[in-house]
């Protein structure tokens, strides 16, 4: 049983370091041997020009920019609009909470892209279309999971300290501010986490609502060398490496609150 457990380990690791590594080798090396040598093997000469001209010609660094400003306003919406939604839910006892439970686990069975013509309608008639707003607001509006985890942790705080700051002249917002919002902090850690490293590596959104090059991200960049009649790949995997390090970096200094938090609600 042990055997089969580490070799299924062994082969999770192997196919998830394998792609990593060929991008690597490939991001140090010239177009023609990019095409030419074998994916694994190494480079005649190592060079860094394929990371300046990521970095440069790619506005990497406008990309880091725009990214942090989304990230920031999404991540700080999706916590206020998440922990407040979850402490009606968990707190109130109203006819409808049934009912909204289910409408936000039915939003989580529909595919976002059979949606997309009615979304983009409204962000283009709200004239937040071409704009970072755009992408800040979708993000900040689709986050079920975020509610979720907020709603299973909130649930192991006790309903006693509610009692005891309402016997203290407490109203309900003063109970979410001092008591919840404290004691959830490993769970917004953990969506923080999650929240923040999908939302840098998402794609379609900005993509699809933010067009000028002004408002380029992290992802959209690495797209700037892939056209019509051809791609960079060498250029491509270097831009790649960029933007895998700031992510690994955060995950490897953050991951123990990831898995503190998907987990304290239930354990508690």
């Amino acid at each position: 049983l042990k055997t089969g457990k580490y070799t299924t380990l062994i082969l999770a690791c192997v196919a998830t370091i394998l792609p990593i590594a060929v991008i690597v080798l490939g991001s140090f090396k010239s177009n023609t041997e990019f095409y030419q040598s074998g994916p694994f093997d190494l480079p005649e000469n190592w060079d860094f020009s394929n990371y300046v001209t990521a970095f440069t010609r790619g506005k990497m660094l406008l990309g880091f920019g725009n990214t942090a400003i989304i990230l920031v306003a999404s991540i700080t919406g999706t916590i206020l609009i998440g922990t407040m939604a979850a402490y009606a839910i968990d707190r109130f006892n109203f006819w409808a909470r049934k009912g909204v439970l289910a409408l936000f686990l039915l939003a989580t069975l529909v595919p976002g892209v059979t949606t997309q013509v009615a979304t983009f309608q409204i962000v283009n008639g709200l004239g937040l279309y071409n704009t970072r707003w755009a992408a800040i607001v979708l993000f900040m509006g689709t986050d079920i999971i975020s509610i979720y985890i907020f709603v299973q942790f909130m649930r192991s705080i006790p309903r006693e300290l509610d009692e005891a700051a309402t016997l203290d002249g407490a109203n309900h917002v003063k109970i979410y501010a001092r008591i919840i919002m404290p004691l959830l902090k490993p769970a917004i850690a953990t969506v923080v986490i999650i929240k923040g490293i999908a939302i840098y590596n998402e794609f379609y959104i900005p993509h699809l609502y933010m067009k000028s090059a002004d408002l380029g991200v992290i992802s959209t960049s690495l797209y700037r060398f892939k056209g019509p009649f051809g791609a960079q790949w060498e250029v491509i995997s270097a831009g790649v490496v960029i933007v895998i390090i700031p992510t690994l970096i955060i995950f490897l200094l953050l991951q123990k609150h990831i898995y503190s938090g998907l987990t304290a609600g239930s354990t508690k």
